[in-house]
């Protein structure tokens, strides 16, 4: 067993986030969203969700540090623990060299940690990636009802991208943008990606949308999360595309 580790007490509202300073230094998260999913048997009060945490809660466990993100927290319930006096660190991850930089920020810079082993793994992990010589074309919906699909600058589609998979959608304007069935399906992609978060795509819930193309139904936390399960994706994601477009 793993002693707890010294260090700021934390409340993390970003479920990749909460797992990278868990499995770093057990004990350091003292509150977590309910999405916060990683490790299983994290000893933490939960405070809400992402979109809506318990800011009185968070202000009554006396964190030394609450970490947010740009994109999954909201500014209004960002700017109220700043006024109770928390330090909010607030995180942008559009890419994987991105991640890896406030991965560092949080655990090194932030809680004063020595850089873990499972950090260079999922460097060395992604360095010794090798995408195949021909894209292969692709949608990626993360949303159902109505349909979201990735777009612009975004971590999951810089992760594909590396992996070769060329998003149809990488310049659209918007980041998330909607849009619908018939044009993702004219858009002239040979494969759909499907990721099981943070909608739950299924092999029966999904594909049959897309019945012209081929369906890759991967592991969201290892498309989505920034974290130790940044050391398995390249295989996890890779196995899975493979395996779609035999």
């Amino acid at each position: 067993m793993v002693p707890p580790a010294t260090g700021p007490r934390v409340v993390s509202l970003v479920p990749s986030l909460t797992e990278a300073v868990a499995a770093t230094a057990p004990g350091l998260v003292v509150g977590a969203t309910d999405w916060c999913t990683h490790p299983p048997d994290l000893a933490a009060v939960r405070i809400g969700g992402t979109k809506n945490p318990d800011t009185d809660a968070i202000v009554a466990l006396r964190p030394d540090l609450v970490i947010a993100n740009e994109e999954e927290n909201r500014e209004p319930d960002l700017a109220a623990l700043r006024a109770a006096g928390l330090e909010v660190l607030v995180t942008e991850v559009r890419d994987l060299d991105q991640a890896f930089a406030e991965l560092d920020r949080v655990l090194v810079d932030a809680c004063g940690l020595p850089r873990p082993r499972w950090l260079e793994e999922a460097r060395e992990a992604w360095e010794n990636v090798v995408a195949p010589a021909e894209p292969v074309a692709a949608v990626v919906p993360v949303w159902r009802r109505p349909w979201m699909v990735l777009g612009r600058d975004t971590f999951a589609g810089d992760l594909l991208a590396r992996l070769g998979v060329r998003n149809v959608y990488a310049e659209h304007a918007e980041r998330y943008p909607r849009v619908p069935l018939d044009e993702l399906r004219a858009a002239g992609a040979d494969l759909v990606v499907l990721p099981d978060e943070p909608y739950r795509f299924t092999a029966d819930d999904g594909p049959e949308a897309f019945p012209h193309l081929r369906a890759a139904l991967v592991d969201g936390r290892m498309l989505t999360w920034y974290g130790p399960s940044l050391a398995a994706a390249p295989a996890a994601l890779s196995g899975a595309l493979r395996a779609a477009c035999r």
